[in-house]
């Protein structure tokens, strides 16, 4: 149990530390980020796989059903990874936090739109107060936070697709890279050949270092949450998960000085108390049944 959440903690604070890595390399364009970190996760990936001798799960990959599943499920993880880098590196480090913040209450509405799930009171409550937080964004900024609601949306479809998938996390982070490694590979030869690949034009070995670093630093996270989630009760892992946003929040306030009012705290704070009212209701939800099957 102290392992599971250790490992879950540890991922959490990976992926709520990202603004930090994505600002050290926010000379490269958002675009040349994303190829090169498919290219060095599909390598290091394969070092892992080739390591703990598991490759078998390729020959269930080949099903087409799966395959298209998979196809899916790369789209959406890179155009997720794509809106992300380029929301850091242009400075909207707080509205990003804000679309991890509402994706568990997205993947709510997710279930009872296409899983046919049906939602309790307290659950529609959350919905209604996230919704009207959003609402306030938009009245007071004059636009809907755009970036925040396709984050979530985004990796809720991905989320969605993963649920159903037929791999576990390490195979099926590793099939998604390999469909979009070739795509990775290709632009970064077409920028080599026309001289624009920062990886060799930028002067500074440190860039170069952690743009091969994008390798590690996007699996282990994963590997780490895989391994927490084994080992914890879904409750407790839905409670760290906000962990992440919370971290990324508080670096667009305090490090990178990111414009943060009153007008727009109501709006979190809207959101916060409907992520409250979700997370209480549900551990409310499982004492009931722990008290009832005992």
């Amino acid at each position: 149990m102290h392992t599971g959440i250790l490992s879950a903690a540890l991922a959490f604070l990976c992926w709520g530390l990202f603004p930090l890595y994505f600002h050290a390399i926010a000379d490269v364009p958002p675009m040349q980020i994303l190829a090169h970190r498919m290219v060095w996760s599909m390598l290091f990936l394969a070092i892992v796989l080739t390591v703990r001798r598991q490759w078998g799960w390729l020959s269930l990959a080949r099903k087409p059903k799966i395959l298209l599943s998979f196809i899916a499920s790369a789209f959406f993880l890179s155009a997720n990874w794509g809106l992300y880098i380029w929301a850091v590196t242009t400075g909207h480090v707080i509205e990003s936090s804000l679309g991890y913040f509402i994706n568990p209450l997205v993947n709510i509405m997710f279930g009872y739109l296409l899983l046919k799930e049906r939602l309790r009171p307290g659950q529609w409550g959350a919905i209604a107060l996230a919704a009207a937080g959003v609402a306030w964004l938009t009245w007071q900024s004059g636009n809907l936070p755009w970036i925040a609601l396709l984050l979530a949306t985004t990796f809720g479809i991905y989320g969605l697709l993963r649920k159903t998938a037929a791999l576990g996390a390490l195979e099926g982070l590793s099939f998604e890279t390999m469909v979009l490694f070739p795509l990775a590979l290709v632009y970064v030869a077409w920028l080599t050949v026309h001289g624009q690949n920062a990886f060799l034009n930028t002067p500074s070995d440190t860039t170069r270092l952690l743009l091969v670093a994008a390798g590690p630093i996007t699996a282990i996270p994963l590997l780490l949450f895989a391994s927490g989630a084994r080992q914890i009760p879904l409750s407790v892992l839905g409670l760290l998960q906000y962990l992440s946003p919370t971290l990324q929040f508080l670096l667009g306030v305090w490090l990178f000085h990111e414009h943060f009012d009153s007008g727009k705290l109501i709006g979190f704070v809207l959101i916060w108390t409907a992520l409250a009212l979700f997370a209480g209701e549900g551990l409310l939800r499982q004492r009931m049944i722990r008290k009832t099957a005992g």
